[in-house]
């Protein structure tokens, strides 16, 4: 029986459904690629402001490259409906390594932050505010790099005129930032960061920092609460991670850090302060080599177990080039300030 065909490529079984899309792994039969295709379903093909914002999107997507956002391939429009390739993402989600494990160690949280916040800088310095950051929507690929995707409900800074009409809310309620639940129009890369720090306080707590019975709780806590200290439930968490997490769950945009690089540099010096004195308790002490000083893919301690007993010796030609990247990301900060 031969496969359903979408123009130059070949459909196999569906990887997901949405409410107005669905994604099928497809093989493009004259280059031999394997793609994610995602395409709009019949019934909302027609609706004329369902295909704006799924055309919006592609446009989006088309704007970015970078290694922690999964990479769009190209679009085109199959009998009346949009649809557009990209790559696929094999190894899972955040969501699901979190249904596996509750909650993260707080070094595996800072690898985790800063490739998130990599990805984020990247969108932002492109005027793109993501809106809808969650475990869900951030993949890893079987080498455990992470990989930002889904910008359904992206914000183009840049675009002439905007879709989402003011009050409304868009969003995921457990991760969304004060003013995303007011619907106003003082979005900014501020509002990214506080879902970071939303989720960031979900991988080192085991739960969200605000919780209740239904989303007008939740809401209203997003809105006025008091988030709970991170080390109630982690107590080995450095101080500082807790604070750079608090900071970006602050009602007051102004209050939240500059961007995510200045998340990204404080989050790297907290890892670099434990590795020193991990160091020099014992200088000959096998420590663990983090992804973030190597460059290296992350979490294979915890996605292949059976790999976790391969350590290396602390090494200070890392910790110097962690040093040297901390602070050509802090003048970077300073220069953006000005």
């Amino acid at each position: 029986m031969a496969k359903e065909r979408i123009d130059d490529y070949e459909l196999s079984a569906p990887l997901g459904t949405g409410t107005v899309g669905t994604v099928y792994r497809a093989k493009n039969t004259k280059t031999g690629q394997d793609v994610a295709l995602r395409i709009l379903i019949p019934t909302v093909a027609t609706n004329p402001e369902i295909a704006d914002r799924f055309q919006r999107e592609i446009e989006v997507l088309e704007r970015l490259s970078h290694p922690n956002i999964v990479q769009y391939f190209g679009s085109g429009r199959h009998n009346g409906r949009l649809y557009y390739t990209m790559e696929i993402v094999d190894g899972g989600s955040l969501k699901d390594l979190l249904n596996k494990e509750g909650r993260l160690p707080w070094q595996d949280v800072i690898e985790i932050g800063w490739q998130i916040c990599s990805a984020l800088q990247h969108a932002h310095n492109l005027g793109i505010i993501h809106r809808d950051l969650k475990p869900a929507n951030l993949f890893f690929t079987k080498d455990n790099r992470l990989k930002l995707g889904d910008f359904g409900l992206a914000l183009d800074m840049t675009a002439a005129a905007e879709l989402t009409a003011t009050g409304l809310t868009v969003g995921t309620y457990l991760y969304m930032a004060p003013e995303q639940i007011r619907g106003e129009r003082t979005i900014s890369n501020k509002t990214d960061l506080y879902a970071l720090g939303c989720l960031m306080f979900r991988l080192l707590a085991g739960r969200p920092p605000f919780e209740g019975s239904n989303f007008a709780q939740i809401f209203d806590s997003h809105l006025h609460a008091t988030p709970p200290s991170v080390r109630v439930f982690t107590p080995n968490c450095p101080r500082e991670l807790e604070a750079v997490v608090l900071q970006m769950l602050e009602k007051d945009q102004e209050k939240r850090p500059l961007n995510a690089r200045e998340v990204q540099g404080r989050i790297a010096e907290v890892l670099m302060k434990w590795d020193e004195e991990q160091a020099e308790k014992v200088l000959k002490k096998k420590s663990k080599t983090w992804a973030i000083e190597t460059g290296k893919p992350i979490l294979s301690r915890i996605r292949e177990p059976e790999k976790s007993a391969q350590s290396k010796d602390v090494s200070w030609a890392f910790l110097g080039g962690l040093i040297g990247a901390v602070v050509l990301v802090l003048y970077l900060m300073s220069q953006a300030s000005k």
